[in-house]
């Protein structure tokens, strides 16, 4: 198959997949409380009503209320491309990406902090002030972990790093990379704004910050921001399974090859998603000024992992 093609049909597929993820963690967190919890159905036609309902916009919103959607919604994407899926290349793979897959993810954090500012709303603007103090500290963390990564595979490429796991041992995955899994993993939960960070199904305006920032979203505007926050925890995850449980990836674009990484992943990163089900359920949210603790934790991993194999590196 070409590799152009493929890659566009494994982003696509990621795309699909992605509301699937948010549906398996309200399931898990339902069964828990001895509720039934949603149908897999019910994700997908929440998007496809929103999709068809009127939208109630402010009247003092400006060009970036209409064009923060949009742009979330492109910058997640792009970032997506950048990632394997299903074989160890991506549509828009190169050497250095992972810093650019980092300002991506930027770019739309700094235009839904400015979307939310824009109507002048009081939960608006403290939505955006918290999401850019633990914005603040996630970053960094998410950069170091990629650069602890990358100095032991050698390269910044989130494809060369994905090759490079999937053909180490098992024991040089642990050995290397546990500090930076443990900082990535901290990173996937606030990213994905689940608790202990945050709580997507609260709208309690002493604990929400994503939810305070689009809630003078509806329609269509809301149902792009929905999928992109769903696409970009599946991303989020995507990179967990690629880096620390590599196996099974495909290397070529053969029908069996791609149909054995196919349950290869879905294996992964469904025990991923219940990994971050299971922490929801067995976890208080932290309040608001101990959330940069858990995140300054992350951070401190990651300077020890990169720290780590610098002094191993040079034979000290």
């Amino acid at each position: 198959m070409n590799p152009v093609l493929l890659s566009f049909l494994q982003l696509l597929f990621l795309m699909i997949l992605a509301p699937a993820i948010s549906w398996f963690i309200k399931k898990m967190k339902a069964a828990s409380q001895n509720r039934i919890g949603p149908k897999l159905a019910q994700v997908y036609a929440d998007l496809w009503k929103l999709c068809r309902k009127d939208m109630v916009i402010s009247e003092t919103a400006s060009w970036i209320f209409h064009a923060m959607p949009f742009v979330l919604f492109a910058a997640t994407l792009a970032a997506a491309s950048m990632v394997p899926i299903l074989w160890n290349h991506s549509l828009f793979g190169f050497m250095g990406d992972a810093i650019l897959f980092v300002y991506l993810l930027a770019l739309g954090r700094f235009f839904i902090a400015l979307a939310a500012l824009d109507t002048g709303t009081t939960f608006g603007g403290m939505g955006s002030s918290r999401e850019m103090t633990l914005s603040s500290i996630a970053e960094p963390a998410l950069l170091l972990s990629f650069f602890a990564l990358g100095f032991h595979a050698r390269t910044l490429s989130l494809e060369g790093m994905t090759a490079h796991f999937a053909n180490a041992s098992s024991l040089q995955i642990l050995f290397f990379t546990s500090l930076a899994f443990g900082s990535l993993l901290i990173v996937t939960i606030a990213e994905s704004g689940r608790i202990p960070v945050d709580n997507p199904a609260t709208h309690l305006e002493l604990t929400m910050i994503h939810e305070a920032m689009i809630l003078e979203y509806s329609g269509r505007y809301l149902a792009l921001i929905e999928w992109g926050h769903q696409i970009k925890q599946l991303v989020f995850l995507t990179l967990l399974a690629d880096f620390f449980f590599p196996w099974g990836i495909a290397t070529t674009g053969g029908a069996a090859a791609l149909g054995l990484s196919l349950v290869f992943y879905l294996a992964k990163v469904f025990g991923l998603a219940f990994v971050i089900g299971w922490i929801e359920i067995h976890s208080a949210k932290l309040r608001l000024f101990r959330a940069p603790d858990l995140l300054t934790v992350a951070f401190v991993l990651a300077i020890l992992s990169l720290l780590g194999q610098l002094i191993i590196g040079r034979g000290v």
